[in-house]
């Protein structure tokens, strides 16, 4: 996954948006989605994938309080996501939190997080269509799941 960048697509790569499902079955191996996660990680190679410091702070944030080997693989994936050449990781903006809480506002219907706010107007900055999550907020804003 790549250092903080601005986010311009690699040509020979398709953009896809990457949320918390993949990173946590990378780090849980009995996680229920780790065995169709490594399966569809194969596959991943034609993607340039994007993620957020917001998603990546909330992975961390899951893990804060588990197992020290479980913290650790989370720290080292993160680290390795921030190196990755075929990855983004948006930085978090001032400008970035504000047009997520307008969206959040905007919503008082829907169950989204602050945080799937942000990946959605982030996704709609950059011009992505394709998410990997098992989230179905992303459907009801027209974004695209790829993984099911």
């Amino acid at each position: 996954m790549t250092t903080i960048s601005t986010g311009r697509r690699n040509a020979r790569h398709e953009p896809l948006l990457c949320r918390c499902l993949l990173l946590d079955c990378v780090v849980q191996t009995r996680d229920q989605w780790h065995a169709r996660v490594r399966a569809f990680n194969a596959a991943l190679v034609a993607y340039h994938l994007y993620t957020t410091d917001e998603v990546l702070t909330e992975f961390l944030a899951f893990y804060s309080a588990t197992d020290p080997l479980l913290r650790t693989r989370a720290v080292s994936f993160v680290r390795a996501t921030l190196q990755h050449p075929y990855t983004t990781v948006m930085p978090q903006t001032r400008l970035g939190f504000l047009e997520a809480l307008a969206l959040y506002e905007a919503r008082p219907d829907k169950t989204y997080s602050l945080t799937d706010c942000i990946s959605m107007q982030v996704m709609r900055r950059e011009g992505l269509t394709d998410v990997l999550t098992n989230d179905h907020h992303f459907t009801q804003e027209g974004f695209h799941i790829v993984f099911r």
